[in-house]
């Protein structure tokens, strides 16, 4: 007997449309990718958690050894240069920044909601928000009858 007899003539491959094969495919996924961005922005929101913690208690800490009249004004910038020399790097705490936090801990300091609620926005937030209440307290404080009537120069 043939061999070629015994066995059928092989059918060309049929060539089905990829996009129905892949669809089901492409939808597990698409929801890998979201799983994934989930997770970064639990992280991203845990990281600011974190920081904002820490420039409450670095305000905290530069606000109590001013008010103890332990350091001066001029002490401030000593840390910033030695945070700089330290932490080679590291950003975020320059003279100016370490006054934001002061400043911060200094507005919300005495109400515990509040500062519950801050450590949910990221620091810029937070700084917009202090830099917000100070004009209008300034504002009210200067006699103005509405914040668009105090000088926004001097503001913030």
């Amino acid at each position: 007997m043939d061999d070629n007899a015994r066995m059928p003539a092989r059918q060309p491959a049929s060539k089905k449309p990829v996009a129905v094969a892949s669809a089901p495919v492409e939808y597990a996924f698409a929801e890998v990718v979201r799983l994934i961005e989930q997770a970064r922005q639990r992280a991203y929101q845990a990281v600011n958690t974190e920081l904002v913690g820490l420039y409450w208690q670095i305000g905290e800490y530069i606000s109590g050894k001013l008010a103890a009249a332990e350091w001066g004004e001029g002490v401030v910038d000593k840390l910033a240069a030695h945070l700089a020399r330290t932490l080679p790097g590291q950003r975020g705490f320059t003279r100016r920044n370490l006054f934001r936090m002061r400043q911060f801990f200094e507005t919300y300091r005495g109400d515990e909601v509040v500062t519950a609620l801050l450590t949910q926005l990221p620091w810029t937030h937070n700084l917009l928000t202090s830099a917000s209440w100070a004009r209008s307290f300034r504002c009210r404080w200067a006699g103005a009858t509405s914040p668009w009537t105090c000088c926004s120069s001097t503001a913030a």
